[in-house]
């Protein structure tokens, strides 16, 4: 019987590819839920070697970025994508160009 892979394991490893990673976090800005965005933003760190693979300043910032998010994230993602649909915007995550 072959072993099974995590469903954790298999998505942490698919989000090594930036293109599935962006799809990911687009999907996830679309629910326009700050929990689910949240979630979304570790599992793609875990992705590319951890939070420790970032600079400092980026670790900072992604540690005000989840605080806001779980303390008043619904209020702060809510006005933007609603001024934005109302602008008649959405946001979009791509892969950077180098």
């Amino acid at each position: 019987m072959s072993k099974s892979t995590s469903y954790h394991i298999k998505l942490i490893q698919d989000f090594k590819d930036p293109l599935a990673a962006a799809t990911y976090i687009e999907v996830v800005l679309e629910e326009g839920d700050p929990k689910m965005l949240n979630k979304g933003l570790k599992n793609v760190i875990e992705a590319q070697g951890g939070i420790d693979k970032l600079s400092k300043p980026v670790q900072q910032s992604y540690e005000n970025l989840a605080q806001k998010l779980s303390e008043q994230g619904e209020i702060e993602f809510y006005c933007l994508t609603t001024l934005l649909d109302a602008l008649g915007l959405q946001l979009a995550v791509t892969i950077k160009s180098a």
